[in-house]
């Protein structure tokens, strides 16, 4: 399927102000936008382009130009707006050549186009690029599933809930290695479809169920409650937030795996788990991305 697209692109910014903006984007300009993504434009100096994807049909100079009206609301009057022309491109056959398998611990994550690089040991993971977030290939990912191997290797949980799922790579890595439930659960009702059609790709559905959620208050979270581990990968302001819903539903002992953050925003989380009696276990950092382990 080939498609020709614009997108509105913003120079560097750092990386509060561009989520604040794709946040504001979000809620104001959801007919013109189809969707928003957050790219590295100086890793070093910490500054990020924000790309905001004309929906069809929609004019790409009034949408830049209401972008940026709230980029001067925000106080970014400098955001360097400019327009730019997506390449008439198959997107799928590309993105199924950009992307390597992964390796992260005992998981190995793969396309379908990969299948014949799986290793005979370990848990490998066929996700091909979808609507959803998440490949794998993300440093966020990678972390979670690292950090899971790392307290793989000092615990045995029993139960898992995966808060914003995405395509469901971190609930079925859970459910391969444990062979036991596991909730995964998002906000977005596509991301909980291709997470179950995932789960079913790789011979999960048995231990992985699914709901569409914002957070842990969903019947079904309550109902199994409370977890041997919660993934959370999503991002610095909404793990904040969520911070007393997550730490409900853990366990004693139980540890929450959270990424989606930057190195610099890993005391404000830590601060708001701490303040719910939580700890710091461990951490890694992947490609300037944290996760974090905390029990």
């Amino acid at each position: 399927m080939s498609t020709t697209d614009w997108k509105i692109q913003t120079s560097g910014l750092p990386y509060e102000l561009a989520e604040g903006l794709s946040d504001a984007i979000g809620n104001a300009l959801e007919y013109e936008i189809s969707a928003t993504a957050l790219d590295t434009a100086n890793e070093a100096c910490g500054l990020w382009y924000l790309d905001a994807y004309c929906s069809a049909g929609a004019d790409p100079e009034s949408a830049a130009q209401r972008i940026a009206g709230l980029a001067a609301d925000l106080d970014m009057p400098d955001a360097g707006i400019r327009i730019v022309k997506v390449e008439d491109l198959d997107w799928v056959a590309k993105s199924q050549s950009d992307l390597a398998p992964v390796r992260a611990g005992r998981f190995f994550v793969h396309g379908s186009h990969d299948r014949a690089l799986r290793p005979f040991g370990g848990v490998s993971i066929e996700i091909d690029a979808a609507q959803a977030f998440g490949t794998g290939h993300h440093a966020t990912t990678q972390g979670c599933l690292e950090a899971f191997d790392a307290v793989l290797k000092r615990a045995r949980p029993r139960t898992v809930l995966d808060v914003g799922c995405g395509s469901g790579i971190l609930a079925i890595a859970a459910a391969l290695t444990l062979r036991n439930f596991v909730i995964a659960a998002d906000i977005d009702p596509l991301a909980v479809q291709i997470a179950a059609e995932n789960a079913i790709a790789n011979g999960a559905r048995t231990w992985v169920r699914t709901a569409v959620a914002a957070g842990t208050q969903h019947k079904t979270i309550r109902a199994a409650a409370p977890f041997d581990v919660v993934f959370a990968n999503i991002l610095a302001r909404p793990l904040q937030t969520l911070a007393p819903e997550i730490v409900s539903v853990l366990a004693p002992g139980g540890r929450a795996i959270l990424s989606g953050l930057t190195s610099d925003q890993e005391a404000r989380v830590i601060s708001a788990y701490r303040l719910q009696g939580l700890q710091i276990e461990h951490r890694l950092t992947v490609d300037g991305w944290s996760t974090l382990i905390l029990v």
